[in-house]
């Protein structure tokens, strides 16, 4: 009988293209790295366009302040320009706000969607990455369960969650995202949701894909406060973790450009300034881009 951890050790050995897994080699060379999980579009479609996204884990001392850090890292392998955005943070950190032990949401958001473990000091470490996969699956089903309809199909739980969980944070995505996520691979998420609230301790009615969780009224009346909480702190949890961003983003000025190129066209070249002082090199990097449009407007058609 298939189970939870049966579904999280799979996902996490999915299998990587080579440029994925040199970057992760890379990414876990210094000694305290534990562990590197990659995830996002890419691991989807199995491409390299775009930004890779990565989580380094760590055996490092406790974060100072809001975690994790982040920076962009640019390498330049398989005869192609490779582009990295990485999150470090602890493991034990990771675990822990997996498991919805802290009033953040994106840790358990983010890893109820599919990730690989493209990188791995040792079988200890493996185990740990698995269970807080695992506590990240069944703290969103546990939400879930409450924010969800009395009773309905695994996509419409689904849907209901990353809703609220978008709402409480500060997203730019555009109404429907929690479609496009689903709709990648709606069989995994439809089996997903009960293996988790089994793991988890929940009792439910299947009725040919329309489940009903059986919350004592007592539990569910606890996690919707827990919710209300979440809800409450999420957006200056994000703003708190922009401001941060703005002035410890490594190799933000570089990520800025390359956005700016990708989306406009317009090329802007890195200078040591601007890339020392990428908030202050912003109006001028706007005035380049807004210039640029500008002359080609005025051009005779």
């Amino acid at each position: 009988m298939t189970t939870l951890d049966d579904v999280v050790r799979r996902q996490l050995r999915a299998s990587t293209i080579p440029a994925v897994r040199d970057v992760a080699a890379l990414l876990a060379e210094p000694s305290d790295v534990v562990a590197v999980l990659f995830y996002g579009s890419n691991l989807r479609t199995g491409l390299t366009e775009g930004v890779l996204d990565f989580y380094v884990l760590t055996a490092g001392p406790p974060e100072r302040g809001i975690w994790p850090t982040v920076s962009y890292r640019e390498f330049d392998l398989h005869g192609e320009t490779l582009r990295a955005k990485i999150a470090t943070m602890r493991l034990t950190t990771f675990a822990k706000a997996a498991a919805a032990r802290t009033l953040d949401t994106t840790i358990w958001t983010r890893f109820v969607q599919p990730s690989a473990l493209v990188w791995v000091r040792d079988g200890a470490t493996t185990q740990a990455v698995a269970t807080a996969i695992g506590d990240a699956a069944k703290s969103a089903a546990r939400f879930a369960a409450a924010l969800g309809p009395y009773s309905g199909t695994a996509d419409e739980y689904w849907r209901a969650l990353f809703r609220q969980t978008y709402a409480a944070e500060l997203r730019v995505e555009r109404k429907g995202r929690e479609g496009q996520i689903l709709q990648f691979d709606p069989g995994r998420y439809d089996a997903l949701l009960p293996l988790a609230w089994a793991a988890d301790g929940i009792a439910f009615v299947d009725n040919a894909g329309v489940l009903q969780p059986a919350l004592p009224p007592a539990q569910r009346a606890r996690l919707l406060q827990a919710w209300r909480h979440r809800r409450r702190a999420g957006k200056p949890i994000n703003v708190v973790r922009l401001v941060r961003a703005a002035f410890t983003f490594e190799g933000a000025a570089r990520y800025g450009a390359w956005k700016v190129e990708r989306h406009t066209g317009i090329p802007v070249p890195m200078t040591p300034w601007r890339e020392k002082h990428p908030i202050l090199a912003a109006p001028g990097v706007f005035w380049r881009v807004w210039r640029a449009r500008a002359n080609e407007a005025a051009k005779p058609a």
